[in-house]
């Protein structure tokens, strides 16, 4: 039951992360849809949702139990961003597939080291966004932290698993997709675990306990 617990948040986590997907491929304003975009993950840390890019940071930290839990978190995501995208396609706002697949095209032309290290450098804001709501004692100070961290890893070009699902599941699966998709977690999880680790060293915790 605890397991069916979490595959149910994760799931809602992935259809908040669509709902942030819906509303930037709808604005023609970059900035602003990146700002819009950040309702997701909002939601996801006001809710205690589960994000694969948000509880993979802490993996190094917890016991063996939550590591196990990361691919069923992973899998959740997935089909909350597939649910969220066919509720979109088959609405009238289905003109989105196009903004979806344009984006698309360019993951698919870019090599699988450009897109791990975009991962990376995605995971390193996402820990700054998460952290920050998390550990942040002011309440401006931890939405700041949460939108930031959200508009500049858009802004910048980077590479977030989840969020590229629900283009994906728009735009159309493939072999190479799933491929691409795989990698990008993959440096989301590095860049995750390797900025949560040295920023415990700094605070003095260590790489353990």
């Amino acid at each position: 039951m605890k397991l069916l617990r979490v595959f149910i948040s994760a799931v809602l986590a992935g259809a908040c992360i669509g709902l942030g997907g819906v509303v930037f491929l709808s604005v023609d304003e970059r900035v602003v849809g990146a700002a819009l975009f950040a309702v997701g993950l909002f939601s996801i840390c006001s809710f205690s949702l589960e994000l694969f890019t948000g509880r993979v940071c802490y993996a190094l930290e917890k016991d063996r139990a939550y590591a196990l839990r990361l691919p069923l978190i992973w899998l959740g995501n997935l089909a909350g961003t597939g649910l969220t995208a066919a509720a979109a396609a088959f609405s009238r706002i289905g003109g989105i597939r196009e903004q979806a697949a344009q984006l698309c095209s360019v993951k698919m032309e870019d090599s699988l080291i450009s897109l791990f290290l975009l991962g990376v450098l995605c995971n390193m804001l996402i820990y700054i966004a998460v952290e920050g709501y998390r550990s942040i004692p002011h309440e401006l100070g931890k939405y700041l932290a949460l939108f930031f961290g959200v508009m500049v890893f858009i802004l910048a070009g980077t590479e977030h698993c989840v969020a590229d699902m629900f283009y994906f599941w728009l735009s159309g699966w493939s072999g190479g997709a799933a491929l691409r998709v795989l990698v990008i977690s993959l440096g989301n999880a590095a860049g995750g675990l390797a900025f949560r680790q040295l920023h415990r060293i700094v605070l003095g915790k260590g790489a353990e306990g």
